[in-house]
């Protein structure tokens, strides 16, 4: 997926429903890519998620928050933004991995 490919926000043609990208700071492994999916799949709303750690973004699927997808990613110890090259917050795992990969 390239960056310049994912629009910020789809909506999906006549259902209540959207498809939401995120790009995620600090991801460094497939744990840290399952960390943010679980985080991300807990939220309200959510339909479902897929991860792309090679590209660093997630997009989810359903009504969900856009505050609360942003409060889940830095709760789970990771940087989100809705645009690439956006300055994430800093959130534990920031500048490095952390999970002991």
């Amino acid at each position: 997926m390239s960056e310049a490919m994912i629009p910020e926000r789809l909506a999906l043609s006549g259902q209540d429903r959207d498809c939401t990208v995120l790009f995620i700071g600090g991801m460094t492994c497939g744990y840290c890519a399952n960390a943010v999916h679980r985080a991300l799949s807990r939220v309200p709303g959510t339909i479902s998620v897929e991860v792309d750690l090679a590209a660093g973004c997630a997009m989810v699927l359903g009504s969900a928050c856009l505050e609360d997808l942003l409060v889940a990613v830095t709760g789970a110890g990771y940087r989100a933004v809705m645009e690439p090259g956006g300055s994430p917050g800093r959130g534990p795992r920031a500048g490095g991995c952390g999970c002991s990969c």
